[in-house]
């Protein structure tokens, strides 16, 4: 089975949109109605997850790469958390079909290290992996509750994340786990200098899980344009669609 990939938008601007990990394309939903006349948007199912549940491709940023390069006109390519790291890997490897990335609340290596102290936790992530094994659900839960962490309005927030995540079925075991060993194992960093694309970068400010300070170094290692949004957490799209909109626009209109 092929990728889902759904179609939104009627504006000039083509926009690649890809999810972070257990949730799927329709999470953007604020954002895609903010962005409605400006862009055209492929909203994707990464493997395993919505309605490509069952496709068979691994959740490996290269694969997953080429298989929406391959299936999408060239556009930007937005990645929103885990998403953002498939859509590095898109710019670095399809410049031909990635005209420029933006990256929501991502940056290029999740789990901090002795040089980078911005990261989560390794210990915080390969918990969760360990977890997935024994309790599926409440691993997931656990892991909204820390996306939600710094919102302004956390119950609301994770209400929303709630209702969405099994909106279009319950993502595959198999890619939770994978999506666990991306997050821990991906380093990016290095190639940001040679990204040559024009590169945009969106923080919340109130982001517990991908700091601020880690998505400025990356924007100051890629020459790309960094912003943050004062009160919001990690899924800003969600609490501040139209703050997100109102600085990515100029941007993609500069860009496309």
């Amino acid at each position: 089975m092929s990728l889902y990939i759904e179609t939104q938008g009627s504006g000039p601007i083509p926009l690649v949109m890809l999810h972070g990990w257990a949730m799927h394309g329709g999470i953007f939903k604020p954002l895609v109605d903010a962005l409605h006349e400006h862009c055209t948007m492929y909203l994707v199912d990464l493997p395993g997850h919505g309605f490509s549940r069952d496709c068979g491709l691994p959740l490996e940023p290269q694969a997953c790469a080429r298989a929406i390069a391959e299936a999408t006109p060239s556009a930007t390519w937005l990645g929103w958390s885990l998403g953002g790291l498939i859509a590095l890997q898109g710019a670095l490897d399809w410049p031909q079909q990635v005209r420029s990335v933006a990256m929501l609340c991502a940056t290029p290596r999740f789990v901090s290290g002795e040089d980078w102290p911005q990261g989560r936790d390794p210990a915080l992530v390969r918990q969760l992996a360990t977890d997935l094994e024994t309790d599926y659900h409440a691993t997931i839960e656990r892991f909204l509750a820390l996306e939600v962490m710094g919102s302004p309005d956390p119950k609301a927030e994770l209400r929303k994340l709630r209702t969405e995540v099994f909106a279009r079925g319950e993502p595959d075991l198999r890619v939770l786990q994978e999506g666990i060993r991306l997050l821990d194992e991906t380093d990016l960093r290095a190639s940001l200098p040679q990204l040559n694309r024009s590169s945009w970068w969106s923080a919340g400010r109130l982001d517990r899980l991908v700091h601020p300070s880690a998505m400025e170094w990356s924007a100051q290692a890629s020459q790309g344009e960094f912003h943050v949004i004062a009160r919001a957490g990690h899924a800003p799209f969600l609490s501040h669609a139209d703050a997100v909109a109102q600085t990515l626009r100029p941007w993609l209109e500069a860009n496309a």
